[in-house]
């Protein structure tokens, strides 16, 4: 799954201080073999070069707001 500039993810990374936590993605890039990288934004900072197998898409916290 693909994801976009402003989407909510969980990054999966037991080497990373950020493993578990939900962030948004701010920017993605190609690399040359045609794959995706991500940055992602946490509360405590950020971390980049994620790759896509690293991360899935967090619950929506829609229903938390009605």
């Amino acid at each position: 799954m693909a994801f976009e500039k402003g989407d909510r993810v969980v990054f999966h990374d037991k080497h990373s201080d950020y493993d578990g936590e939900t962030g948004e993605v701010t920017q993605v890039s190609e690399t040359m073999f045609g794959d995706n990288t991500y940055i992602v934004d946490f509360d405590e900072g950020q971390e980049a070069g994620i790759a896509e197998e690293s991360l899935e898409a967090a619950a929506d916290d829609e229903d938390e707001e009605e």
